[in-house]
Parts: structure tokens; sequence; C-alpha cells
């Protein structure tokens, strides 16, 4: 959370103009109308690239090398284009290209340290950002902000919560900074510096979603449920595209408040969180379907997610032997593992949705809660691999043969 890849490419400084494109009249060369300058190259290509069309910024790119084949800024664009493709060698290849055109330039420096960490080369890029920063740009808080979150996105914590706080140094101002630090703390287990850092960004930007939703699950994961609660609310439905919290807050308003299912409160979140779930990558569905597959040692018939929402019965048939589960709580449900998961679905107060839906978010809570990946497609696998993460006991002499 609270990081992503740079979507700035540096202004070209200087126009280059080829031979080729000129005419020659009396008042000396002129270019004419319609070609573009290797510095136009780069502006429309960055337009694109910020709109998410990596393919047309490739494309851009290209035909500007094209023309101007030392234009430094060009290679460094293709590189971060190819960079988000994921195409990491043809990067590493374009960001090469600009260190031999410019040794010096500190954007081709970064870049080529980004893809380095992706080939796990993390003591070279390192090197390279710290050449970055000595070059004269330690106060480049773009430049930073990079750096950091290349290191946060490939698990170098404690280097990205350096690079986070020689941003802050260097900007106290900058809310984007202040929470990046904030989460870099976190990832390293500081949670209390995490909150007052998130916080400060909010009080500098109180419209930074990413943080505000970042701060809600610190406190819901310490127990803070009112200050949770106060935190997801702050985001509107229309700009939050976080389902877990959605989820977390329907459950609190649910708890806090005494609230229905029904309750006209809820309707716009569980609106939106249907929406979010309509638009699921159909892929993301596949791969837990298999997981849970391969979570259940004794298998079970493929059935797709969007059709166990017709009907609530995932068990029809399968079996039927009766078990019993303890919740760390004490709680404790005793039935099939259809009828343990549809008491567990009514104990927490879900008992609206349907099976499906209750099991993927109690196995959302549990992944943030304690990194653990459970099945959600199937009550049986559902509940063994909760068993198997200490999340609930099984009571052994509980059963009926």
């Amino acid at each position: 959370k609270g990081v992503g890849r740079r979507v700035t490419f540096r202004s070209v400084e200087s126009r280059e103009l080829p031979v080729a494109l000129t005419t020659l009249s009396a008042e000396g060369p002129r270019m004419e109308e319609g070609f573009l300058s290797s510095e136009e190259y780069d502006e429309r290509a960055h337009r694109l690239y910020d709109q998410g069309d990596y393919e047309g910024a490739l494309a851009m790119l290209k035909e500007g090398l094209a023309l101007y084949p030392s234009a430094v800024e060009l290679y460094v664009g293709l590189g971060y284009a190819r960079l988000a493709r994921e195409e990491f060698a043809w990067a590493r290849m374009a960001f090469e290209k600009a260190r031999i055109l410019d040794p010096a330039h500190e954007d081709a420096l970064v870049g080529l340290g980004e893809v380095l960490l992706r080939f796990g080369e993390s003591r070279e890029a390192i090197a390279l950002f710290r050449a970055a920063e000595e070059l004269g740009h330690a106060g480049d808080v773009d430049l930073l902000l990079t750096i950091g979150r290349a290191l946060y996105r490939e698990g170098l914590h404690s280097h990205a919560r350096d690079a986070f706080a020689r941003a802050v140094a260097a900007r106290p101002d900058n809310a984007e900074a202040v929470a990046s630090l904030g989460y870099a703390l976190h990832r390293g287990g500081n949670e209390v510096g995490a909150c007052r850092q998130i916080r400060r960004a909010l009080k500098l930007a109180p419209g930074l979603v990413e943080a505000r939703l970042y701060l809600g699950h610190l406190l819901y994961d310490r127990g803070d449920w009112e200050g949770a609660l106060r935190e997801f609310e702050g985001v509107p439905p229309q700009e939050n595209w976080d389902s877990l919290a959605i989820w977390r807050l329907i459950e609190l308003t649910r708890k806090l408040r005494e609230v229905s299912a029904d309750h006209p409160s809820l309707v716009l979140w569980e609106d939106r969180l249907r929406d979010l779930e309509e638009d699921a990558d159909p892929i993301d569905r596949i791969l837990a379907a298999v997981e849970s597959r391969f979570n259940d040692a004794e298998g079970w018939g493929f059935v797709d997610e969007n059709q166990l929402e017709l009907f609530d019965d995932v068990e029809e048939g399968g079996d039927q032997r009766i078990h019993q589960v303890r919740l760390v709580d004490g709680a404790v449900f005793r039935g099939t593992w259809h009828e343990i998961v549809c008491h567990l679905r009514d104990y927490e107060g879900f008992s609206h949705e349907t099976l499906v839906r209750f099991m993927r978010r109690l196995a959302e809570r549990w992944h943030e809660q304690a990194g653990v990946e459970i099945p959600f497609l199937d009550p049986k696998s559902f509940l063994l691999a909760a068993i198997g993460a200490n999340l609930m006991r099984l009571d052994e002499g509980a059963e009926d043969a």
C-alpha cells in the first residue's frame, strides 16, 4: 500500500533539429510545420503514460528516437514505459543507452536502479540511487519518492524508510512523502510512528484517500474500532477502491451502531462493494478456485463463484459428518462444515450475505491480520485452512462418525 511507479519524465531542456527536417530559404534553415521536436515527443509520450496508455507512449517514444537517436530523455521515457509493461530486459537496455549518452543523468540512474531491483541486484541498485542523490539531487523530493517506492516495492523497507525520511526532511509539507514514511515505518514494525506520520500527512492533505484507508486498517488491526470506522467513513463511496475497507466499514457500522443489514446508511456502501466485486478480475477468481482445490486434500467439484451466489448450500450431498470448532474467543459451533460456516456467519452478524461472500470477507480479514491465505470457495477447505492456521480449533472428540 502507498507505493506506485514514477509517472513523470523529466523535461527535455534542449531541442534537437536534424538536417533532414529542415529546408533552406533566404533567411536560413526553418522547420516545416507538422514536425515535432524531441521535447514535444517526450511531452506527448508523458501524457499517454500518465493516462495508462503504455503502448501508445512506447510507440510515440520509438517514433521520436527514430528522428532523434541522441535524445537522452526519450531513452529515459522508453525505459519507464518498458518498466511499466514489465519488460525488464528491454527497460534495462533503454536506461543503459541513456547512461551512455549522459552518465550523470539522474533519471537514467534511478530508472536503471529500479530495473536492477527487479533482477535481484539490490546492492548495485542502491549504489545507483546513491549516485543520483550525490549528483546534487538530494533535495529532489520526486526523485527521492521514486527511489523510496522502488525499494519499498521490493521489500527493502529500511532503505525505503531512509529515502522517504530524506524526502520529508527536504519538504516537511509534502503530504505524499510524509505518508510514504508512515507506510515504511509500519512495514518495519513501528506502528506508533506509522500512525503519527500518516495522521500528519492527513493534516497536510485531508483528501489523501490512500493514507486515510491505510490508517483505517492500522486502527482496525490494533482494535480501535471507532477510530477505524471514522477513517473508513472519511472516504466517499465512489472514491473508495478498497473492497476490504468497505467490508470492514459495513461490519463496524453494524456492530458499533447496531443497525440492521438493510439500514439506509449501508445501502451506498453495499452498492459500492457490489460494483467493485463485479469489476473484479476473473483471473483472480480462477486463481482462488485453483488454490482452494489444492488446499483441499480430498478435492471437490469446481463450481463458479458467481453460480454459488445463486444458492446457499455449496455442500449439498457432500460430507455430512458432524464436527465442532472453537474460536479464539471461546465461541463453539457444531454441525457439518456447511452448517458451521452458517453459524459463524450469523455469529459475525452477516446473515444477509451468501456463504461465499462471507467466507471471502473473513479470508480477507485473516490475510490482513495474520498474513495467511485462506481459500474461500467451499466451507470444508475454508474451515480446515483456518484450523491449520490456528485461527480456530477443531474439537476432536466432538465429531460423530
